[in-house]
């Protein structure tokens, strides 16, 4: 099988950041999928789960009632390895024109007084939420952008580059 585009990123490199995971063309809508890394990948620990879901639920909440985003944006979920989330928009901008808004929608989970859509009747696990932990995440987010926005390892990802050999196979060292 072919690697998916999200595999051909170098894991041993990447930072924390904001990243163009794919761009995609749906008819005549354009789609780009961010990558938002909170963690070097099998270099630090994980975002712990309920933390995580925390910070799903109210950045969620945040970026579909922002008023000048609410309605490009498609989806906000985590990744399954725990170190980050995919924000999918609609159009196509480079990461350096969504800081803003990713800086303003982890800067409102320090404001959050409780966790929205957290009860039975709204979340399929609403009893696994961590508000403090989600705040400490949020908050050494925030500040890591705010150290490093001028610089450009935070906005491109690194790729692992693979050779093709013969008939189209690409070649894994190890």
């Amino acid at each position: 099988m072919k690697l998916i585009q999200s595999f051909s990123v170098d894991h041993t490199a990447i930072v924390p950041g904001i990243f163009v995971s794919r761009e995609d063309t749906m008819g005549d809508k354009k789609i780009t999928t961010y990558d938002i890394r909170l963690k070097r990948p099998n270099k630090e620990p994980v975002i712990d789960v309920a933390a995580m879901h925390t910070l799903e639920h109210i950045i969620a909440t945040t970026l579909r009632n922002d008023p000048d985003w609410k309605d490009e944006v498609i989806y906000w979920g985590p990744m399954g390895c725990l170190t980050g989330f995919y924000l999918i928009l609609k159009n196509n901008r480079p990461p350096q024109e969504i800081y803003g808004l990713i800086l303003s929608a982890f800067k409102s989970v320090g404001d959050a007084k409780e966790v929205p859509g957290a009860t039975a009747v709204n979340c399929g696990h609403y009893l696994m939420h961590n508000l403090a932990m989600a705040k400490l995440y949020a908050a050494e987010f925030v500040s890591y952008l705010e150290k490093n926005a001028g610089k450009s390892e935070i906005f491109e990802y690194p790729k692992s580059e693979r050779l093709e050999i013969g008939d189209g196979t690409l070649f894994y060292d190890s």
